[in-house]
Protein backbone atom coordinates (compact mmCIF):
# COMPACT_ATOMS: atom_id res chain seq x y z
CA UNK A 1 0.00 0.00 0.00
CA UNK A 2 1.36 3.42 -0.95
CA UNK A 3 1.83 6.00 1.77
CA UNK A 4 -0.62 8.87 1.89
CA UNK A 5 -0.52 12.34 3.41
CA UNK A 6 -3.56 14.20 4.65
CA UNK A 7 -4.01 17.91 5.32
CA UNK A 8 -6.23 19.12 8.15
CA UNK A 9 -8.01 22.47 8.18
CA UNK A 10 -10.23 23.97 10.84
CA UNK A 11 -13.61 25.50 10.02
CA UNK A 12 -16.45 27.03 12.01
CA UNK A 13 -19.99 26.33 10.83
CA UNK A 14 -23.02 28.18 12.15
CA UNK A 15 -26.74 27.47 12.33
CA UNK A 16 -29.70 29.12 13.98
CA UNK A 17 -31.20 25.64 14.60
CA UNK A 18 -28.60 23.23 16.06
CA UNK A 19 -24.97 22.23 16.51
CA UNK A 20 -25.52 19.29 14.16
CA UNK A 21 -26.64 21.63 11.38
CA UNK A 22 -23.73 23.96 12.14
CA UNK A 23 -21.24 21.09 11.74
CA UNK A 24 -23.00 19.92 8.56
CA UNK A 25 -22.80 23.45 7.12
CA UNK A 26 -19.01 23.48 7.60
CA UNK A 27 -18.60 20.10 5.88
CA UNK A 28 -20.97 20.98 3.03
CA UNK A 29 -19.12 24.23 2.33
CA UNK A 30 -15.72 22.50 2.46
CA UNK A 31 -16.90 19.87 -0.01
CA UNK A 32 -17.62 22.59 -2.57
CA UNK A 33 -13.93 23.45 -2.96
CA UNK A 34 -12.03 20.47 -1.53
CA UNK A 35 -11.96 16.94 -2.84
CA UNK A 36 -11.16 13.63 -1.18
CA UNK A 37 -12.58 14.69 2.19
CA UNK A 38 -11.88 11.87 4.63
CA UNK A 39 -12.74 12.80 8.21
CA UNK A 40 -14.64 15.59 9.95
CA UNK A 41 -14.05 15.91 13.68
CA UNK A 42 -16.13 18.26 15.83
CA UNK A 43 -13.64 19.77 18.27
CA UNK A 44 -15.64 22.53 19.94
CA UNK A 45 -19.25 23.62 20.31
CA UNK A 46 -20.38 27.05 21.41
CA UNK A 47 -23.24 29.51 21.00
CA UNK A 48 -23.45 33.10 19.91
CA UNK A 49 -25.69 35.06 22.26
CA UNK A 50 -27.61 38.32 21.96
CA UNK A 51 -29.65 39.83 24.80
CA UNK A 52 -29.33 36.61 26.78
CA UNK A 53 -30.79 34.46 24.01
CA UNK A 54 -29.17 32.02 21.61
CA UNK A 55 -28.54 33.74 18.31
CA UNK A 56 -26.60 30.90 16.62
CA UNK A 57 -25.03 27.52 17.30
CA UNK A 58 -21.40 27.21 16.27
CA UNK A 59 -19.36 24.07 15.63
CA UNK A 60 -15.59 24.12 15.16
CA UNK A 61 -14.76 21.24 12.82
CA UNK A 62 -11.41 19.79 11.73
CA UNK A 63 -11.71 18.44 8.18
CA UNK A 64 -9.06 16.24 6.61
CA UNK A 65 -8.48 15.53 2.94
CA UNK A 66 -5.87 13.65 0.98
CA UNK A 67 -2.96 15.90 0.04
CA UNK A 68 -2.08 15.70 -3.64
CA UNK A 69 1.32 17.28 -4.28
CA UNK A 70 1.64 19.11 -7.58
CA UNK A 71 -2.10 19.23 -8.16
CA UNK A 72 -3.10 21.13 -5.05
CA UNK A 73 -6.29 20.39 -3.19
CA UNK A 74 -8.77 22.54 -5.09
CA UNK A 75 -11.13 21.18 -7.67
Amino acid sequence: MAESVYKIIELVGTSTESWEKAAAAAVEKASQSLRNLRIAEVVELDMQLADGKIRAYRAKVKVSFKYESGEGHKR
